[in-house]
């Protein structure tokens, strides 16, 4: 079984409550997803995030592949994080954090990400080809889209890393 983590990092020169209201918000998920991946909320994104909230969406991880997601949050801590785990999916195992830390510049945003893929062996043959790259464009798009709806810090180096763990 072999395990993979993506860690990203963004600073931006907003407050701490501004970037909840927005990332606690399970609409603003369609705001920061590239428009090529058809992201539709199907259910659940009626009201703001709570424990044991379920939302469902249609995603295209790839062309001509269209799949149902259904994730729950699994804690939330106000203003501080809050997890979201996939009940169905396309991975075996999706278990995203998000954390939020005020830094002198602004908020620093986190996100860590453990997954696994299906299909084995052959799944993992796809992580560097397909899954990896897809990732990287889809946190690329994510950092650019809110760098224009929040600012950019200057001198502040993002992060993004997808390792094996």
């Amino acid at each position: 079984m072999q395990l993979y983590q993506l860690q990203s990092k963004q600073v931006f020169p907003i407050g701490k409550k501004e970037a909840w209201d927005f990332l606690s918000d399970p609409k603003n998920l369609a705001v920061i997803t590239p428009q090529h991946m058809g992201f539709h909320i199907l259910a659940g994104a009626d009201r703001p995030m709570f424990q044991g909230q379920v939302i469902q969406y249609i995603v295209k991880p790839f062309p001509l592949v269209s799949t149902k997601w259904v994730t729950e949050i699994t804690h939330v801590k106000e203003g501080e994080y809050f997890v979201d785990e996939q009940r169905f999916g396309p991975y075996s195992l999706w278990h995203h954090k998000h954390f939020l830390k005020e830094v002198p510049e602004g908020v620093e945003m986190e996100d860590v990400i453990d997954y696994k893929l299906p299909f084995g062996f052959l799944g993992q043959l796809t992580h560097p080809l397909l899954v990896k790259k897809q990732l990287q464009k889809i946190f690329e798009f994510r950092e650019n889209k809110l760098a224009e709806l929040f600012g950019k810090v200057n001198g502040k180096e993002n992060y993004l890393s997808i390792r094996k763990v």
